[in-house]
């Protein structure tokens, strides 16, 4: 970043919000108005870039995973296999716990948040058996 330039304020959920010159980012406080080290204050705003950019991969990542999920889709609906396949997720949560488990993720939170992808699959799959496009992908190509 060059002198003068100022990142965007980023939570500590890692979000970002360009706040302009009177956020917490630009004025060297936390936002409860004390006053933060500058080389902590470095350190965050390094930690949080790095955030932001594994947050768009992960939006990347997601988006190309539903490429799939609507073709698995569109040949279920084709075929007039059920939008659901138990057996499969089953076998995935095992498999997404023991990575995350490798990982030194919670396999809770990684089987919560396969739960909450199939939900969106399952109803994007019923979509599609009914004729129509998943709402996530309209007017998209």
């Amino acid at each position: 970043m060059a002198a003068g330039d100022q990142a965007p304020e980023t939570s500590d959920t890692g979000s970002t919000s360009d706040t302009g010159s009177t956020g917490a980012a630009n004025t060297g406080t936390d936002g409860t108005g004390a006053e933060i080290d500058s080389e902590v204050r470095e350190q965050l705003l390094g930690a949080r870039r790095s955030i932001d950019n594994i947050d768009a991969a992960l939006i990347h990542l997601l988006a190309e995973r539903f490429k799939y999920t609507q073709q698995v889709g569109r040949l279920k609906a084709t075929k007039g296999l059920p939008a659901s396949d138990p057996d499969r997720e089953r076998t995935q949560i095992a498999r997404l716990r023991s990575l995350a488990e490798e990982s030194y993720l919670d396999p809770a939170f990684a089987e919560k948040w396969f739960n909450f992808v199939v939900a969106e699959v399952i109803h994007h799959h019923e979509q599609i058996a009914s004729g129509g496009e998943p709402d996530s992908v309209a007017g998209s190509s």
